[in-house]
């Protein structure tokens, strides 16, 4: 499995709507067991394809290793289909290295798609894992966490952000 290289913001590739996977075939297979190698290796709780410079809908995401118990979930073509309440949950993004901000969510959702093979599957996730599944289904819309801020607050972010890019 290879580590494959994280864009970082500006690159447009993070601001591009995905396309939907419709060829499930082993060169599939390989991105999706290299991005979640990726994700391991940053560290992260989730990846988004575009995150990788790629336009499919695929998402890995891990939120159990957070307790020493690794295990690894793919979706391809993930949509939400339900969500209710509320959460204000500190996020930070593996394109948006060194920033974190305060983001509201929704507490619990409902998330259809496929699994790696191609199969229907569904996921009823609450607080952590709804926040991880919302933000990486907006990386695949072309959203950062940083559109869900107000005006000023992005504006600082993006204003932090060039200051980074400047110094590299």
């Amino acid at each position: 499995m290879a580590i494959l290289p994280i864009r970082l913001y500006p690159d447009p590739v993070l601001l591009t709507e995905a396309r939907e996977v419709t060829d499930i075939n082993g060169e599939l297979q390989r991105f999706i067991d290299n991005m979640a190698a990726t994700m391991y290796h940053a560290p992260g709780l989730g990846l988004a394809a575009n995150q990788v410079g790629d336009l499919r809908r695929v998402i890995v995401f891990d939120v159990a290793q957070r307790d020493g118990s690794p295990e690894l979930k793919v979706m391809l073509n993930p949509r939400i289909v339900a969500c209710e309440g509320e959460i204000i949950h500190n996020e930070g993004c593996l394109s948006l290295p060194d920033c974190s901000a305060e983001v509201r969510r929704h507490r619990k959702i409902c998330v259809a798609g496929f699994d790696r093979e191609g199969k229907p599957m569904e996921i009823e996730a609450e607080d952590l894992l709804a926040v991880v599944l919302q933000h990486e289904i907006d990386h695949l819309n072309g959203k950062l966490f940083i559109d869900r801020l107000s005006r000023l607050k992005r504006m600082l972010f993006i204003k932090k952000l060039k200051k980074q890019a400047a110094a590299k």
